[in-house]
């Protein structure tokens, strides 16, 4: 008998033909929530303290606006984000969005960035950071080898890469329970932080003048905002994770304001706290506030912070392991990556292929880093990617009004937010331009070499099918139903 030929990429085994096979919307409001707190709250408010005083010229008034005004535009963000995915509750979120209201071509570059540079990046800096903190009370008075810390953040992203291949259930038990811990952590330095004000003869002098010192450029005004802006990154979780949601057309909108609002209160009461008991060159001096601050005011039981800390960067590490493997899913399902990616466990009905990807690279960028700089970076390239995501809401108001749309934003507020990003975006270059800068829009529009080729044209790899097929029986994935959008066309 003739050998059987290896099925195509479109002709894979499916083990599961006669069933529904696709992700299950489990998640409700209490688990939406935590998914959105959880993965905003993380590395950034223990971090990120540091590099908003820094570029704010230890100006502590304007760093304090710049956290409430970093607060008011992820707000404004959300705003919009909830009527894209309350209309369009589907994978991936932005990514789905600008592809459905500007096209392949800049869905692919927002694909090709997100992937393989912008979440990496954070979840590298966020695996290196609960590293740091983790390996601390070890090391007491003394650095943590580097070796160590590479190898601890490694560990981290693989045991919640294997969580997150083996049940959704247990991913969202994770999310939950972290979640809860994270924010106790943060009313402790919340409440000791007030009684230390309370205890004082009189408020410290750099908050009485808050705004002595000299003021800080356009420039450093963004860049200051990034670091502020990478403490605020994942108010967006819910529309990259909207088919497991429960009634997303409500959950979402309702779900993200009332996390976003949340957290903003949580972010300004913790700088002040720091304030209370830091100067600002304490802070900007220190490698991590957050222990600095429980030395001095808490110094029996300090080691709790830097629990409490690794606690809450491994509970936003987990968020973003979930998402990242729904947009890779989602870039699949379009015809933007390889069938493979989103395919589904036979009998765990989670994301394998995608999340085994996303940490794969994510392990990549597990490599000595100075966090701020690296944080700049990707929040540069972060503003461009968001002004595009709500320039397609605008897109689309015009192009399907007809479209149901269960909550509808401000338009006004979509326009601002635009505004605001495209500062973001352009302060940076034109009065302080890095050569990184460069490299990170150059990295953007290298998407086309492989767009061009392989998706808009078709070409195919030799024995590619088969090594998807062997791929697929190795890591017993099938193919989910194909959700037909009449736009992709």
């Amino acid at each position: 008998m003739p050998e059987r030929e290896a099925p195509t990429d479109h002709e894979q085994i499916d083990h599961t033909a006669n069933k529904n096979f696709s992700l299950k919307r489990n998640l409700g409001i209490f688990d939406c929530i935590c998914f959105v707190v959880g993965s905003i709250v993380g590395a950034g408010i223990f971090v990120s303290p540091t590099g908003v005083l820094q570029y704010a010229q230890l100006n502590v008034g304007v760093a304090l606006c710049i956290w409430a005004a970093g607060g008011a535009i992820s707000m404004m963000g959300a705003l919009c984000y909830a009527e894209l995915g309350s209309a369009l509750p589907y994978a991936g979120g932005e990514y789905y969005h600008v592809k459905r209201g500007l096209g392949h071509l800049p869905a692919f570059i927002y694909i090709w960035t997100l992937i393989l540079f912008i979440l990496p990046a954070s979840n590298a800096a966020r695996a290196l950071t609960f590293a740091e903190y983790a390996t601390r009370p070890f090391y007491s008075g003394c650095p943590t080898p580097e070796l160590l810390k590479k190898i601890v953040a490694l560990a981290v992203l693989w045991i919640l890469g294997i969580i997150n291949t083996k049940s959704t259930k247990a991913t969202t038990w994770v999310q939950n329970v972290f979640t809860v811990l994270k924010m106790l952590a943060l009313i402790l330095i919340v409440i000791c932080g007030f009684k230390e004000l309370a205890r004082k003869m009189e408020i410290p002098g750099h908050l009485q003048n808050a705004f002595s010192s000299p003021d800080p450029n356009a420039a450093q005004i963004a860049e200051s905002f990034f670091q502020s802006l990478y403490a605020y990154g994942g108010w967006n979780a819910l529309n990259y994770i909207a088919e497991d949601i429960k009634n997303p057309s409500k959950n979402i909108p309702l779900c993200t304001i009332t996390a976003v609002s949340a957290v903003t209160a949580f972010y300004l009461l913790v700088n002040i706290s720091y304030l209370t008991v830091l100067t600002p060159k304490e802070i900007v001096s220190s490698a991590a506030v957050s222990v600095t601050w429980a030395v001095r005011v808490i110094p029996t039981v300090a080691w709790i912070i830097p629990v409490s800390v690794a606690i809450s960067i491994f509970g936003s590490l987990n968020g973003d392991v979930f998402m990242l493997g729904r947009l890779n899913y989602a870039g699949s399902k379009e015809g933007h990556l390889p069938s493979l990616i989103s395919m589904l466990h036979v009998n765990h009905l989670t994301l394998a292929p995608a999340t085994v990807l996303s940490t794969i690279i994510a392990s990549v960028f597990v490599i000595p880093s100075e966090l701020i700089s690296l944080t700049n970076y990707f929040g540069f390239s972060s503003s461009l990617l968001g002004g595009l995501t709500v320039t397609s809401l605008i897109v689309l108001r015009y192009r399907e009004p007809n479209l149901h749309r269960p909550y509808k934003v401000f338009l006004p507020v979509a326009f601002g937010v635009v505004l605001v990003y495209t500062f973001l975006f352009l302060a940076p270059i034109i009065q302080s331009p890095k050569v990184q800068y460069f490299y990170a829009l150059l990295f953007m529009l290298s998407s086309m070499l492989i767009y061009f080729p392989f998706v808009h044209f078709k070409l195919r790899i030799p024995y590619f099918d088969a090594i998807t097929c062997h791929l697929q029986l190795l890591m017993e994935v099938a193919p989910t139903n194909i959700f037909e959008d009449p736009k992709s066309q």
